[in-house]
């Protein structure tokens, strides 16, 4: 048992090496600043946190951070952590005092800090690691703020803008993947052009997917995602509101996921249907700025000619033409607000595309009669069932948890079956 300390009380830390953790009965995620004696980091490189696990002389491994403080540079002052509340809507006032620990590199905590006393803070500085002449020392601070995570980071000088700035050269990164029991999402390339405030969303995201697929045993695999939106004249409401542009920002974690080049294809259909661009992390908002509409011409696209009344037969027919057998699996994220009229030659249709290494998961915006769209998983003459559905009557109302939940809950059963029968390899 180490030295128990009060709020505002420091001792010395002799050890070159430490471990900085916290134990509490809430979801939390543990961040650091490195900043100088001024109280501001340097760039946004000094601030450490799940989706920038590293700066000099500070790694977070597994929720706690570990300090060599001989790696830590000069102008560096002072190294604050953070708790941060995973719950957006919880306080720390509803769970029992969280406490944070000191250790040396073996384990033996040196110093304890039970932080007493908090109620509608969701996010604290536990406590900081500091310069005193050639010397570290360690205070107790459990400091709140009131205003949130981004007033916090950004009042220490993290730029948590929504335009990146351009004058830094991207840094290549290199897809990583989970390793053991660590829960670390894979991130693509064009994450690091992303401000601190849409990373930080799209991680969420990210961490709600990968539960999603842990949850089906199926955490790791790689499939070809496919994004397919409804451009009818029935979909206004759903265009004028903004509901589709959240869709793109919500299906784009999926692709990071899944995906080899963590890209969404991307369709809009009415009576024909456009092919566009693929929606890639770092220009997903542009994307939809650019390519969500419902008529006049836009980026070379006449949406008019598209049309305003639905027809699947064509963009389904188009997908189905770019699959063979024996090529990976395909995740087809199909958002429409149904009207399917013909039931005939779309069951046909999803007979054939049975025997092909795709999975269709259609998804119902708004309020509607989506008719043969409830039946897909009763349809007969498939070698595997092959499709999924389910409406969402407000998107908006339902958490991210549970849209990929039911978003990816049938894909993991039709891959194994898909290989049970042959059709995957």
């Amino acid at each position: 048992m180490g030295a128990a300390l009060v709020k505002g009380q420091n001792g010395g830390v002799a050890q070159a090496r430490v471990v900085v953790s916290v134990r509490t009965e809430a979801a939390i995620d543990v961040s650091a600043l490195l900043v100088t004696a001024v109280g501001k980091v340097r760039s946004d490189a000094d601030f450490v946190f799940f989706n920038q696990p590293a700066a000099p002389g500070v790694v977070l491994r597994s929720g706690a951070l570990e300090v060599s403080f001989a790696e830590v540079p000069a102008e560096i002052a002072q190294l604050r952590t953070v708790i941060t509340l995973d719950d957006p809507g919880a306080t720390f006032g509803r769970f029992a005092a969280p406490v944070a620990t000191v250790a040396d590199v073996s384990g033996n905590v040196l110093y304890e800090y039970r932080i007493d006393g908090l109620g509608s803070e969701s996010v604290v500085i536990a406590l900081e690691l500091y310069r005193r002449g050639a010397e570290w020392k360690v205070r107790a601070v459990g400091q709140g703020y009131a205003g949130g995570f981004a007033d916090l980071v950004t009042d220490h000088g993290v730029r948590v803008d929504d335009a990146p700035d351009r004058s830094e050269p991207d840094v290549p990164q290199s897809v990583s993947e989970p390793s053991g029991s660590d829960p670390q999402v894979r991130t693509v390339p064009g994450e690091a052009a992303l401000s601190f405030e849409k990373r930080q969303k799209l991680d969420l995201r990210k961490r709600a997917v990968a539960k999603a697929l842990i949850s089906k045993d199926a955490f790791g695999i790689r499939a070809r995602v496919v994004l397919v939106i409804d451009k009818t004249g029935s979909m206004i409401g759903q265009y004028r509101s903004r509901v589709v542009h959240r869709v793109v920002q919500r299906m784009v974690p999926v692709a990071t996921q899944l995906d080899d080049n963590g890209a969404l294809e991307a369709y809009l259909y009415a009576l024909s249907f456009a092919k566009l661009p693929d929606i890639t992390v770092e220009h997903s908002d542009e994307w939809s700025r650019t390519y969500l509409h419902l008529s006049g011409t836009h980026a070379g696209i006449d949406y008019n000619r598209i049309g305003g009344r639905n027809d699947e037969l064509p963009i389904m027919r188009d997908i189905i033409a770019s699959l063979r057998p024996g090529d990976g699996p395909t995740l087809i994220l199909f958002f429409t607000d149904g009207g399917f009229a013909n039931k005939r030659e779309i069951a046909a249709l999803m007979r054939e595309a049975s025997h092909l290494p795709a999975f269709w998961q259609f998804i119902g915006l708004g309020r509607a009669n989506y008719g043969l769209l409830r039946s897909l998983d009763e349809m007969t003459g498939r070698i595997v069932d092959n499709a999924g559905f389910f409406a969402l009557d407000d998107i908006d109302r339902v958490d991210d948890g549970e849209l990929y939940a039911r978003l990816l809950g049938e894909f993991p059963d039709w891959l194994r079956a898909a290989k049970a029968a042959g059709v995957l390899r």
